[in-house]
């Protein structure tokens, strides 16, 4: 049984007749004939009489014609519920310190306006961490800066940000222009995370390729607290632009890291499309679409969009 037999066959109650009945569902008079017939041989019983003016329902038509009338608005209530619903659940989602500096509230209000009904859960952490939860399924996608570990992660590329240093003015030995050379920064004191961060294998590649090595003040993991020693004038900083975000209003210098090699990719990676939900599929072009718009609006420093 078929919703489209209930159709016609309320239709051509409601008619009374089949050419006029035929008509009005824009088929012909001989396919409504042969489905309703269908519809009589799978019910085994006669649910019209032929008359020589129309048809006219039998006893077991009218009662089986209130029953096709309530599974027919049931369908097109489903049907209406369908189109008016908006996409709901759980979704979570990693990123880095520097990468939420930048992203995580210009994604949240997008969050709100487009997908008001899925939650979202905001893990902030290292990139390292954050893809040893997503290959443990406790995140949906994350911003991470290598894959290396991937195992069946959908991986899309947003964007490569420049690396700049951020010292209180007043810090010695600190460049004189706009611009800074990993080779004049040899002697500088610098804050930078521990061995285990991107960042830092970024950093040490860079003075590595001039057979220099850095001087660590001391190694922090984490950047509210790596940004409150460089404002205390302990040492200065090497990080991607997005860490400049929250340097309004303070006291601090930047300055571009002029070496060309020394910049840091942002890959946006998730659980492979199989295993994600509508909800976590949806949010994944969000966040890349948010991203697009960040970096093009000039909100994003030192970052350029990943060129395909």
């Amino acid at each position: 049984m078929e919703l489209r037999q209930l159709r016609y066959f309320a239709k051509l109650v409601e008619c009374g007749s089949m050419g006029r009945a035929a008509t009005e569902l824009g088929i012909v008079t001989s396919a409504l004939s042969q489905q309703i017939s269908r519809l009589e041989g799978e019910l085994a019983t006669r649910l019209l009489v032929r008359t020589s003016t129309g048809v006219v329902p039998t006893d077991a038509g009218l009662a089986f014609l209130r029953q096709a009338q309530l599974a027919l608005r049931h369908a097109d209530d489903a049907a209406q519920a369908a189109r008016q619903s908006r996409l709901s659940g759980h979704v979570s989602v990693g990123l880095a310190p520097t990468t939420a500096s930048v992203l995580a509230v210009p994604f949240m209000r997008a969050m709100q306006a487009r997908y008001p009904d899925v939650r979202v859960q905001l893990v902030e952490s290292l990139s390292g961490h954050l893809a040893t939860m997503l290959n443990a399924r406790q995140l949906d996608l994350a911003v991470v800066f290598h894959t290396e570990t991937a195992r069946r992660w959908s991986v899309l590329p947003l964007l490569d940000e420049r690396l700049f240093l951020i010292a209180r003015p007043d810090q010695p030995g600190l460049p004189t222009g706009d611009l800074a050379r990993l080779r004049d920064l040899a002697g500088v004191p610098l804050l930078l995370p521990s061995g285990s961060h991107g960042l830092r294998a970024l950093v040490n590649t860079g003075f590595a390729r001039l057979r220099l090595a850095p001087t660590i003040a001391a190694e922090v993991d984490g950047l509210t607290v790596l940004m409150e020693l460089v404002r205390e004038g302990i040492g200065a900083t090497i990080q991607p632009g997005a860490a400049a975000v929250r340097l309004h209003g303070e006291p601090l210098g930047l300055w571009r890291i002029a070496d060309r090699q020394l910049k840091r990719a942002n890959l946006l990676a998730s659980l492979s499309d199989d295993e994600l939900s509508p909800a976590a599929l949806a949010v994944r072009v969000l966040l890349a679409q948010t991203v697009a718009e960040l970096v093009r609006d000039g909100h994003w420093p030192g970052a350029s969009l990943h060129k395909a």
